[in-house]
């Protein structure tokens, strides 16, 4: 029979398991073997990293596959490495529960000058408290319960990180054993506003001639690909996606119509919707990145724009509105447009995307981006996990067209080079039944490179292109000046360093389909360096730098 009773971390991790966690990434330190110890014997499993900042960044990348995500590691030194992690989690609304191993609860009182400490023991806490939806420092047996609950709500609720501090003395401190979690309830729209903001966006909606939706970031977030598939079967309206957005549904959908980026947008994407009546924004995040450089020319009095807690229609804003109510609400009452008045050129037609032009290796050519991408758009398969560094990656990658089921993963708003060796371990982990394609740039590999070895460690079999164009083309394009160059390493064989996997180096077309013979008969990681040209890069991120020169006053 099972004891009533059960340790705090046993709760902590029992209610893990609950909400969707199989693994958690970590580092240890001095303050949190303890805990670890726990996790050990628990049904979570322990993935240990070569840093923090990665375990971090892997948390980020399981959390946008199962749904929420989770890292611990020691107190002060240790989780500080990690924030940046969790900040850009926090800036992309990216569920990661932040859990650290702290100092006994007698020293919080006591403050004596511990090693990594800062002297004041709540700094850190203060610090998380900027970049998570609620936080919480465990004190006792007879409060933890609770307080565990409601940060797991919270981090559900608003998808977005929590902080957990649990000091060394709490964790085995006995606790009653929980009941089944409760998770959060959906929030409920103020139904007068709902009314208001549904009637005003059907009289728009129902007297433009040439409607057009933007699906983004939000949708995925907060799992409303059901309710937007809904809204367009219904109407038969075309739509578009931005980056934070891409594979919000089939990107090979009848309605699909493309990428849009503003400026940068292929032109018919870009015509498409600014020549739009009305224009239905659902869940946009308008980053710099998402809109171009802030050049989506969408005017007010045409656009219903609706995020996940308000909608504002034309200059009326509607407080307490939730986005999947506002959804549901306009399926119901719209009715289905004929197509052939629509002007829907789908994208998987091949008039937008490159999926579809024929591609014809020459042998002795030097690789271009723009060849290497074409011919990756034939490469990725049903049902990947696509993740792109920002950069050449990013740009390049965001438009291709991508398959049927494939996930695309980029840290396209809070842009942290380096993010995603971490994030393609934490998906890795979280569907060890799919294939992950990573691109990633030099620059970036080398700020995180090391957990590599921990993909190969657990059997991980993504294949990594990473981009060698000698240094930080990004940056170049902004700003091209010698603290861009890096030192050239020998990528291909750090698979050797690390242990395990197939590493190739590419230098042409020729090269590229041998190594791609090769990796389709190898059972493991295979990493495949690319030798590109400093400046080769695509049009839409030279756009993004003379973007960020001009807002930076660069020459």
């Amino acid at each position: 029979m099972l004891s009533s009773e059960i340790t705090v971390a046993e709760y902590l991790l029992t209610r893990l398991k609950e909400i969707g966690v199989d693994h958690l990434f970590g580092v240890p330190g001095d303050f949190v073997p303890g805990f670890f110890n726990q996790v050990l014997k628990s049904a979570v499993k322990y993935v240990g990293t070569c840093n923090e900042l990665n375990a971090a960044y892997a948390a980020d990348g399981y959390a946008r596959i199962r749904g929420i995500g989770t890292f611990s590691s020691t107190y002060g030194v240790g989780e500080l490495s990690a924030i940046n992690g969790v900040a850009g989690a926090f800036a992309e609304r990216v569920p990661v529960v932040v859990i650290t191993g702290s100092p006994a609860t007698t020293y919080f009182r006591t403050r004596p000058l511990l090693h990594h400490t800062l002297g004041d023991y709540q700094i850190p806490l203060r610090i998380f408290e900027k970049i998570t939806a609620a936080s919480t420092q465990l004190v006792s047996a007879e409060t933890a319960p609770a307080e565990i609950d409601r940060v797991l709500s919270a981090c559900l609720s608003h998808q977005q990180p929590v902080y957990i501090s649990l000091p060394s003395d709490v964790v085995m401190m006995k606790c009653n054993r929980p009941n089944a979690f409760l998770f959060p309830t959906p929030d409920r729209s103020d139904q007068d506003a709902l009314g208001e903001a549904i009637k005003e966006a059907l009289e728009m909606l129902d007297k433009a001639q040439k409607p057009v939706v933007i699906g983004d970031v939000e949708l995925i977030r907060f799992k409303l690909q059901k309710e937007f598939a809904g809204l367009l079967d219904k109407t038969g309206y075309p739509y578009v996606t931005m980056m934070l957005g891409k594979t919000v549904l089939s990107e090979h959908h009848p309605q699909f119509i493309g990428l849009f980026e503003g400026d940068r947008s292929r032109d018919y994407v870009r015509n498409r919707v600014e020549t739009a009546d009305c224009i239905l924004q659902l869940g946009a995040l308008l980053t710099d990145f998402n809109t171009g450089g802030f050049t989506t020319n969408l005017v007010d009095s045409k656009t219903i724009s609706a995020n996940i807690r308000a909608v504002k229609i034309e200059h009326h804003y509607f407080e307490n509105v939730y986005l999947p109510d506002f959804i549901l609400g306009l399926t119901e009452k719209l009715s289905r447009r004929d197509p052939a008045t629509l002007e829907i050129h789908c994208a998987a037609d091949g008039c937008v995307h490159r999926h579809t032009e024929v591609y014809r290796p020459e042998a002795a050519k030097p690789l271009s981006i723009k060849r290497f991408f074409d011919r990756m758009s034939h490469f990725v398969e049903d049902n990947s996990i696509v993740i792109a560094e920002t950069g050449v990656s990013l740009f390049s990658a965001a438009e291709m067209l991508m398959p049927e089921g494939a996930t695309f993963i980029g840290q396209t708003f809070c842009g942290s080079i380096g993010y995603t060796v971490g994030a393609t371990l934490g998906a890795g982990m979280a569907a060890q039944d799919r294939r992950i394609v990573l691109f990633v740039g030099d620059g970036s590999f080398q700020v995180t490179c090391q957990d590599l070895s921990t993909m190969i460690r657990n059997h991980l079999k993504p294949v990594i292109f990473l981009m060698n164009n000698d240094g930080y083309t990004i940056e170049r394009v902004v700003c091209d000046h010698p603290y861009n160059d890096i030192q050239p390493w020998l990528y291909h064989k750090l698979v050797d360093v690390f242990g395990g996997g197939l590493g190739l180096d590419v230098r042409t077309e020729g090269e590229l389909e041998d190594a791609l013979g090769k990796a389709a008969t190898t059972d493991g990681l295979v990493f495949i360096e690319i030798h590109t040209g400093r400046l080769d890069c695509p049009e839409s991120l030279r756009s993004a730098g003379r973007s960020m020169a001009k807002t930076n006053q660069l020459d």
